[in-house]
């Protein structure tokens, strides 16, 4: 089990496959670098793709810190230096893109190419309205309440419907998965306070912000927002797929990406 100690003591649990450029897939709020797992063998094929779970969830450690977007950034550029890169890809999921924003701002030669998923660069009343909601029902009525309250919010209703015993064995598992709810809470309110909005133009790497067009946690007025603010960024829109579509359309996904990563 690899694991990467960071300044202060704490270790990421981390995964690397294949070789070529070396390739970070960033998870969203989750944290759990199993959320690529649908991904990680096809692009593995061309890339050195790294994984890893952020400090506070999964298999890392959880750390009883004030968490911060700046400080999961941080984190992350531990890791790349640690393991020996310059420069990366960065596809960064939803709070994984809002990290990707703060590299690519504050260490712009650390950051190669950029793909932000699902991701904003501001929070709106809609997005702080909704994790109040979230907040609330993690607080008030526990782990279980908050998976089953959140697998509605991040997929399509298809994809509920297909999958509602694996979602019914996720909330079973609710307390392992989350064991310290401060710690979640902590991570909510850092992703709620995050605003780099001013700062996109500064950001120098080639840049695709992709989404789905049916998204209810980051509507597509977010990433239009990120191809108007950062120069020369482009977007590419799925038909569908909700907030989690890299693992409703896993093909497309690293059709698109792939191939906007082997641009020179």
């Amino acid at each position: 089990m690899p694991l990467f100690k960071l300044r202060d003591g704490a270790e990421l649990y981390y995964e690397k496959h294949g070789s070529g450029p070396p390739l970070f897939l960033v998870p969203g709020l989750g944290g759990d670098g199993r959320f690529w797992d649908a991904n990680v063998e096809g692009l593995a094929k061309r890339f050195a793709v790294i994984v890893h779970d952020h400090r506070g969830t999964a298999r890392s450690t959880l750390s009883r810190i004030s968490y911060s977007v700046e400080q999961m950034a941080d984190d992350a550029l531990q890791l790349i230096e640690g393991l020996g890169y310059e420069r990366v890809h960065w596809c960064g999921h939803s709070t994984g893109g809002a990290m990707g924003q703060v590299l690519a701002i504050d260490h712009p030669g650390r950051i190669d190419h950029l793909v932000l998923s699902s991701t904003w660069a501001r929070t709106d009343a809609f997005f702080r309205r909704l994790f109040e909601v979230r907040t609330l029902m993690l607080r008030e009525l526990g782990p279980a309440a908050y998976l089953k309250s959140s697998a509605l919010a991040l997929n399509m209703p298809a994809w509920v419907r297909d999958h509602d015993a694996d979602l019914m064995a996720a909330e079973a598992k609710a307390n392992e998965t989350i064991p310290i709810p401060e710690i979640v809470l902590s991570r909510i309110a850092a992703i709620v306070a995050h605003d780099r909005q001013e700062q996109l133009q500064k950001v120098r790497a080639p840049t695709l912000a992709l989404c789905a067009r049916d998204d209810t946690v980051t509507p597509l007025y977010f990433t239009e927002d990120l191809v108007r603010l950062i120069p020369g960024a482009r977007a590419y829109v799925l038909a569908d797929g909700g907030h989690a579509y890299p693992n409703v359309h896993d093909a497309e996904f690293r059709r698109v990406m792939t191939s906007f990563l082997l641009e020179s």
